[in-house]
């Protein structure tokens, strides 16, 4: 039952967040867009279920983008990290299925750690089966980390998140917001910092 609930719940959870622990836009503080300094295996509580290699590698950055930036192969199903001097960090993610799929530019405005979940009054009228609130944690369909994407116009509604649902990561499954395995969000999650730049393509 607990498995069957988190992928109902993972489906739909793309739209409609609110965080513990966000941060406030910081384009030029200390913290801002990029971390360079190697971080510690992620702390996570223990789920035999879905214990699962992180699928993180250092590369060649193919992407040609500055130190900090994020690019998302929608594609090939993969996110890079750029870190300068020709490397990047490469993640497998989940992306958008056919219908939600998309690209752009956008930035980082928001980091959460165990992301609480409310769909928005839309989706509740189109699924009354999901949850009005769930708070953070590992049933959670979002995961161990979010960071949260925003454009020129504002909030696009798109995430980078964990997942409960390791076994989606490689596939076209979402409904459009970037999925990570929980080790490999909360690497991510700690090299990047509020402004970043995101390029999906």
């Amino acid at each position: 039952m607990v498995k069957f609930k988190a992928t109902l719940f993972a489906a739909a959870a793309c739209f409609g967040f609110a965080a513990t622990s966000a941060q406030a836009l910081d384009l030029f503080g200390p913290n801002s867009i990029f971390n360079p300094l190697p971080v510690q295996q992620a702390s996570l509580p223990a789920d035999p279920a879905q214990q699962v290699e992180p699928t993180r590698t250092l590369v060649d950055d193919p992407t040609g983008e500055q130190a900090g930036s994020i690019t998302i192969d929608t594609k090939n199903r993969y996110l890079y990290l750029s870190l300068g001097n020709g490397r990047a960090m490469r993640y497998g993610v989940g992306v958008g299925r056919e219908g939600f799929a998309w690209s752009g530019r956008a930035h980082i405005a928001r980091r959460a750690e165990w992301p609480s979940w409310t769909p928005p009054a839309e989706m509740i009228k189109r699924r009354p089966d999901l949850p009005k609130f769930m708070e953070g944690g590992i049933d959670n369909p979002l995961g161990a980390r979010a960071m949260y994407l925003y454009n020129e116009h504002g909030d696009t509604m798109y995430r980078i998140h964990g997942t409960n649902e390791p076994d989606t990561i490689g596939h076209a499954v979402s409904s459009g917001c970037i999925r990570m395995l929980n080790d490999d969000v909360v690497d991510l999650y700690d090299r990047v910092k509020i402004g970043a730049p995101v390029n999906v393509i």
